[in-house]
């Protein structure tokens, strides 16, 4: 995550002191690596995208009692990651309700001035069973395993800048990891198993 820390701590000071155009600038940074990790963690665009407007509208909403030091990236992944959990535990307590329909009213303004550079699901993509079957191994990690694998192997963050947003040390990082990684390999050979007995059902 290759970043100005001084002209972000100057974006902050302007932002904590109400000037919005500091907010936009802070959504042309943070958006679109922030709607990427958020739609590898839900695997819905417009879902991604409520989230995090949402997490720009409570940045907004908390700009003043921010200190003056605050990393906004690490802020803003942290609240990200935990919009991303409730959101998937909500799912899974209503499977039936579209989540399309829901809070029209959250971050609606600001959704339309998020940069989207997260790698949409294409058709060929979608018929890939094999990264389908990555994907559903992902969404079965739990929360802590999941948000650091994101943000590790796909946002490319360090040890350090993912144990700020996790709260968790970077000994503890690099444990999520490897722990994430064992779970990926159980899920991913179970799939393989099932697709062999599939395939010699077939044969038979």
């Amino acid at each position: 995550m290759i970043h100005d820390p001084a002209n972000e701590l100057l974006v902050l000071g302007a932002l904590r002191q109400g000037d919005d155009r500091a907010l936009d600038q802070i959504i042309e940074r943070w958006g679109g690596p922030l709607h990427a990790f958020a739609w590898r963690y839900v695997q819905n665009t417009a879902d991604a995208r409520e989230l995090v407007a949402e997490a720009f509208v409570r940045l907004h909403q908390q700009r003043a009692r921010l200190r003056p030091d605050t990393n906004v990236g690490a802020w803003l992944f942290t609240i990200v990651a935990n919009l991303c959990h409730n959101q998937n535990r909500w799912r899974k307590r209503h499977p039936s309700v579209s989540l399309d329909a829901q809070d029209e009213e959250t971050g609606q303004a600001l959704s339309d001035r998020i940069p989207t550079e997260a790698p949409l699901p294409s058709d060929r993509v979608e018929r890939d069973e094999a990264l389908a079957a990555l994907r559903k191994a992902i969404d079965t990690l739990p929360h802590d395993l999941k948000t650091t694998l994101i943000l590790h192997h796909y946002e490319h963050l360090s040890y350090r800048e993912i144990g700020k947003i996790t709260e968790c040390s970077e000994r503890g990082v690099e444990t999520r990891l490897y722990r994430a990684k064992q779970r990926l390999r159980e899920e991913l050979a179970k799939y393989m198993s099932d697709e062999t007995a599939h395939l010699g059902t077939a044969v038979e």
